[in-house]
């Protein structure tokens, strides 16, 4: 979750609090911290060298748990990708306290002042980080992408590579990356829009002071490296399920679009936000039309996350097609595994299915029981994010208590009227007094409850 950016930490206290509600970790058990200072001894024994091959990362300018490196290169009219995955697997013990610890925690909990690692910083952000101008033990795939953009799994092997250069999002020039890295990016997105996904990408929000002294919630631009970057792990993911279901394994990510109700909702956020959405036109088309760096595109991108039913993860089932439909397509997730515990199964499983291996038994079992692991992590992590999204409304708007603000009602349930403000990307809640969705209306901010992130409106 990077969903607010607080450069100058203006919700510390109540970042806290919610540390504390939610019962994140602030630390490791001392057991897991002594397993991982062992672990992160351990010297690469079952990889080739990779080492001659010029592997890159691209990231936020801060990030230092690096996942993910790639190289790029022409092969007649495909372009081959070599995307190097940190080799978590090599460090963690099935059973030992890394593994326990992992599986406890699922995910890691991103918050605008830091985060709760799924494993200790000695290997996420140290051993197992793919940083640059040292050895390091990976997983790479190699993934050959069409001149339509399909992307085909050719081969997995571990490998010790060597980034040459930690590259950032805010400062890579296309000098510092591989020669076909746009145009594979393109490859990739043009047959995104031919299978007719919906991806929606929504920017950074980030907490910034307004000319009058006042903070304000702001959208940070959404770069076109970002974007690019994120074609490469698409590609890889894609190609990644592919293979695992053809050879009948895997663990899937699978998701539903938004439900007619939930659309009907976005149709009056649109309103709100003054965008010509065409009565006509699916949400898929319309979604595509957005504009990231648009600040009103972008807070209703961010609804359309919102209003999403959210992915699931889901086992291989003989005779089933697992479906994502964000991306329109069989997908999984490979490519985080210092992020994600599933990811370093879903690795293992490909590893063995493209050496010719019999898929190991404890990974099989694994993918029975990751779902309901996964889901409960995600959840967490959803609940983390609104709070700290409604800890940044609350604080943003502590100054304009009695303020009149512009509304328009998204939609009616048992709790009211669900409103959105047409000048802010605030959502919040008000009595029902009749009105359909789609209405405008007038709100004045009554209340402000700071610690339990409660906004109080009442209609004028």
């Amino acid at each position: 979750m990077k969903t607010i950016v607080d450069p100058d930490r203006a919700l510390t206290e109540g970042l806290a609090r919610i540390r504390t509600e939610f019962q994140v970790p602030a630390d490791f058990p001392s057991a897991v911290i002594s397993a991982a200072t062992v672990a992160a001894q351990r010297r690469p024994s079952e990889h080739v060298d990779r080492t001659s091959i010029r592997f890159v990362t691209l990231d936020p300018a801060p990030s230092i748990d690096l996942d993910q490196a790639f190289a790029i290169e022409k092969t007649g009219s495909d372009i081959l990708l070599r995307y190097a995955i940190a080799d978590v697997a090599w460090f963690v013990e099935d059973g030992g306290a890394l593994d326990i610890e992992a599986w406890k925690r699922g995910e890691t909990i991103y918050f605008p002042d830091g985060k709760a690692s799924l494993y200790p910083p000695i290997l996420s952000e140290g051993a197992a980080s793919l940083l640059p101008n040292v050895d390091r033990p990976a997983i790479i795939f190699s993934v050959r992408v069409a001149a339509d953009g399909t992307a085909r799994l050719d081969g997995v092997e571990r490998a010790v590579i060597r980034s040459a250069a930690k590259l950032a999002y805010e400062t890579v020039q296309p000098e510092d990356l591989p020669a076909d890295f746009a145009e594979l990016a393109r490859r990739v997105q043009s047959a995104e829009l031919e299978r007719g996904a919906a991806r929606v990408e929504p920017p950074e929000q980030e907490v910034a002071e307004s000319g009058d002294g006042r903070l304000r919630l702001a959208f940070r631009p959404r770069l076109v490296s970002e974007a690019q970057n994120s074609a490469l792990s698409l590609a890889t993911n894609l190609a990644v399920a592919a293979a695992l279901h053809e050879h009948h394994t895997g663990l899937f990510r699978i998701m539903t679009g938004p439900k007619p109700a939930a659309i009907e909702r976005l149709r009056c956020t649109a309103a709100a936000f003054g965008l010509n959405w065409p009565a006509n036109m699916p949400l898929e088309a319309f979604s595509r039309k957005l504009t990231p760096n648009d600040p009103r595109d972008a807070a209703f991108m961010l609804a359309i996350r919102r209003a999403g039913t959210g992915a699931t993860y889901e086992p291989y089932r003989a005779g089933e097609t697992p479906w994502h439909a964000a991306v329109a397509a069989t997908y999984a997730h490979a490519t985080a595994p210092l992020r994600r515990l599933a990811d370093r199964y879903v690795i293992r499983a490909a590893l063995s299915v493209m050496l010719g291996q019999s898929v190991e038994e404890r990974v099989s079992v694994a993918f029975e029981k990751l779902p309901s692991i996964m889901a409960r992590a995600d959840a967490r992590a959803g609940q983390i994010e609104r709070a700290v999204v409604d800890l940044a409304e609350t604080v943003l708007l502590s100054h304009r208590e009695g303020e009149v603000f512009s509304a328009v009602v998204t939609d009616t349930d048992d709790r009211g009227l669900r409103i959105q403000l047409r000048d802010v990307p605030v959502v919040a809640r008000i009595i029902d007094t009749g009105l359909l969705p789609g209405s405008a209306l007038n709100v004045r901010l009554t209340g402000i409850d700071a610690a339990h992130r409660l906004l109080h409106f009442a209609p004028v």
